[in-house]
């Protein structure tokens, strides 16, 4: 893909069968732009998508992979000089455009960590155990930055590769997935690469909210039958705490309005 701006936000957004991950890419395209209505926010899917909220619509550039191993077409996919990808089934909750400032000194970077709706440092390790057990950094690709840059480009060609290879590496790992989810690639990737080069020290740069159920904690799965949501318009709410940056709400299904 050609470079058209210097920078924006870009949200792959691959259909399933079960989640229409264009939806929640619309939904978190129309919450960034309620802060910042000049962002230029773009998609990359294969699926019909005719929203005006979006400034570009870009196909996969090397067709539909399968589920995660899309996530390395995004670097060939961006329209800009400087991207922030995202993932889809978040929304962001306050301004977010002071990120720029803070990560265009770096090639790469992974944010690492997440928060829960109180703001705390999330201390469950429920979802982590293979991180803790392989010596892996605490990556989350829901917010991933780069630069057009040779360290850029090696780190999604090693992508690509792992996944492409998962059957190779999985046998470096203790307890690994049968299928790698985004976050354990990236961090084999970022472990070979040096967690140094694409990430930075821990509290700092962007994390996420997560609204699974041991990072919370709440009892169910579904966080949306526990607790109490406002839509503040823009912003939101959860048990009257006002929440700030981007919002993993992790239920597919649901909406903010």
């Amino acid at each position: 893909m050609p470079i058209l701006s210097e920078r924006g936000y870009l949200i792959p957004a691959v259909n399933t069968d079960t989640v229409s991950y264009t939806d929640c890419a619309e939904q978190l395209a129309m919450s960034i732009k309620s802060w910042h209505p000049e962002a230029s926010v773009s998609i990359m899917t294969n699926d019909r998508c005719d929203w005006s909220v979006f400034d570009h619509v870009i196909e996969l550039p090397y067709g539909d992979q399968g589920g995660y191993a899309n996530d390395w077409q995004v670097f060939r996919a961006s329209p800009y000089r400087q991207t922030i990808k995202l993932e889809a089934d978040m929304i962001a909750t306050s301004p977010i455009d002071h990120w720029w400032t803070m990560l265009e000194k770096r090639d790469v970077v992974i944010s690492t960590g997440c928060r829960d709706f109180y703001d705390r440092p999330a201390t469950s390790r429920y979802y982590r155990q293979l991180f803790d057990d392989n010596y892996l950094p605490d990556v989350y690709n829901a917010v991933t930055y780069w630069r057009v840059s040779k360290t850029a480009q090696e780190f999604f060609q090693l992508v690509k590769y792992i996944f492409q290879h998962w059957a190779d590496y999985k046998t470096l790992l203790k307890f690994p997935e049968e299928v790698p989810s985004t976050d354990v690639v990236y961090a084999v990737a970022a472990q070979i690469i040096s967690p140094e080069l694409v990430t930075l020290p821990p509290r700092l740069g962007p994390n996420i909210v997560h609204m699974k159920q041991h990072v919370i904690p709440i009892h169910s799965d579904d966080w949306t039958q526990e607790l109490v949501w406002e839509n503040v318009n823009p912003g939101l709410r959860i048990n009257t705490v006002a929440q700030w940056g981007l919002f993993h709400y992790h239920n597919k299904q649901w909406r903010l309005s």
